[in-house]
């Protein structure tokens, strides 16, 4: 009978998956603010480990606090998590910028995530697209690549950053198909970011480290860019997206990340003056209608 419970479906005002799946897009597609302020005179490293820092200590009073008491199997599932959903794919996609590898083409593969989440959601949680999602996917990928089209190009890294590029994003993909399947066992929002980002903290520490430097640049820029990747990029993103993966089917909630990329034009065009094209206009309608399709039950 208790699994029946567990089993079934709560109910969903009808609304709260558009409010969520909006939150979710404009935090999502934030990121790139806060990044763009912050390396103006920091490493992608050492931006990622004072982002995490910062993250994970300002909601360390709140976990402990607030919440039930937090037991050793909790806390090292989600440090595992925090390995996979911070410190490898955040730290993956850094380091292949670092290898040269175009930022046009590492936004590129970070934002195919939902089609490796589409493709591991039904071997591993049995939940199945159908053939109108599947299109609906297929019309969201061609939206994203219309709009990353003029920004996409070639470098010349080595062979094994682009591998890494890709892996990184997988293994978001598999740490979110993973953390849907665990939802029975979920521990607070606010408790389980607080672990994840301490445990990227500490990993990103060492790289820093080993870079020789992790005293921030005390700049207006700097404070802006830390400001806007702890309350937007972080607490909003990962909270609204770790909340909607409890409630909703999780290629349903991933579907919603093809809107980034668009998103992030606009971002770009209202704060940094960059230009908008009908190309990226056309992405962004194409995208709009496949998002559409993937998402409906």
């Amino acid at each position: 009978m208790t699994d029946e419970v567990l089993a079934r479906p709560a109910p969903h005002h009808r609304f709260l998956w558009p409010v969520l799946a909006t939150l979710l897009v404009i935090s999502w597609s934030s990121g790139f603010v806060g990044i763009r302020y912050a390396s103006e005179e920091a490493s992608v490293i050492l931006v990622l480990f004072w982002r995490t820092l910062l993250s994970g200590t300002i909601l360390l009073p709140f976990a402990l606090a607030i919440g039930p008491r937090m037991h050793l199997r909790g806390v090292l599932g989600q440090m595992l998590f925090g390995v996979m959903s911070v410190f490898l794919y955040l730290g993956g996609f850094a380091l292949a910028i670092e290898q040269r590898v175009p930022t046009g083409l590492v936004a590129l593969i970070s934002d195919l995530l939902p089609l490796a989440i589409a493709c591991l959601s039904q071997p591993l949680l049995g939940e199945r697209l159908t053939r109108r999602q599947w299109l609906g996917t297929a019309i969201a990928v061609a939206g994203v690549l219309l709009v990353s089209l003029e920004s996409l190009s070639f470098g010349e890294a080595p062979l094994w950053a682009y591998g890494l590029t890709a892996g990184s994003m997988l293994v978001f993909a598999l740490a979110s198909v993973l953390y849907r399947r665990r939802r029975t066992e979920h521990m607070p929002v606010h408790q389980s970011l607080c672990i994840q980002t301490l445990t990227g903290s500490a990993l990103f520490s060492f790289c820093a480290f080993m870079q020789g430097n992790v005293i921030p640049p005390m700049t207006v820029d700097f404070a802006i860019g830390m400001t806007w990747l702890v309350l937007i990029a972080t607490f909003a993103a990962y909270s609204v997206y770790y909340t909607s993966l409890r409630l909703f089917p999780v290629a349903q909630v991933s579907a919603a990340i093809y809107l980034s990329p668009p998103i992030t034009m606009l971002w770009a065009w209202a704060l940094f003056s960059e230009p908008l094209t009908a190309t990226m206009f056309i992405g962004l309608a194409v995208t709009l209608v496949g998002v559409w399709m993937t998402s409906r039950a």
